[in-house]
């Protein structure tokens, strides 16, 4: 479960730094869309098959025999069934993440090396390349007022300054798992490792 804790200041926040909700409007990302709701509170999260994609791209970027994985091995190592993971993985696989291996020792494994696999690019595959957030009701009196004038209303158009900030969170969110790949992870992994085995001698 992914959350926008780091990015969107100001927000209401619920029992931890993770959990956080907006009141009036609530934004979903990708299979989600916003709804206006003013008595609700809601996560903003990611799927639980981005999830299970990104751990399953994490297991066969560090899988010790560097071929192909089963998709029952996967299913078993992530505790998901079969044929849940089968269309995450035809998804990836769809979208040139990874390779689908054939005959009886087929299985799945990585398209292209590890590091060239971001976070952004397997969130986008699963939960689709939408953007998360934009102005609902644009013809209220409360919009107008938020709406900058001047060079953009000279253009044709005009910017809602709420859209503006929500835009701009979007954009660092997208620029710091691009930062991230499947190879960063597993490096940091290895890293732990290598300590918590030093620190049990």
């Amino acid at each position: 479960m992914i959350l926008l804790s780091t990015l969107l200041s100001g927000w209401h926040t619920i029992g931890s730094p993770k959990d956080i909700a907006f009141y009036g409007q609530i934004i979903y990302y990708g299979q989600y869309r916003s709804v206006i709701n003013r008595r609700e509170e809601r996560n903003i999260q990611f799927s639980k098959s981005t999830d299970y994609a990104l751990h399953a791209l994490l297991h066969l970027g560090n899988s010790e025999r560097h071929n192909n994985v089963g998709i029952k091995e996967l299913a078993v190592s992530l505790g998901v069934s079969e044929s849940y993971l089968s269309k995450i993985m035809s998804k990836l696989r769809q979208d040139g993440i990874v390779r689908a291996v054939p005959g009886v020792n087929g299985g799945y494994e990585l398209a292209k090396p590890a590091e060239q696999i971001t976070f952004l690019d397997v969130i986008q595959v699963i939960e689709g390349r939408q953007q998360m957030f934009e102005c609902s009701n644009t013809n209220s009196k409360q919009h107008q007022l938020l709406t900058e004038q001047g060079e953009q209303e000279r253009k044709g158009g005009s910017e809602c300054l709420v859209e503006k900030v929500m835009y701009g969170a979007e954009q660092q969110l997208h620029q710091y798992l691009q930062a991230h790949t499947i190879q960063t992870v597993i490096d940091e992994a290895l890293k732990r490792k290598c300590t918590h085995d030093k620190n049990k001698k």
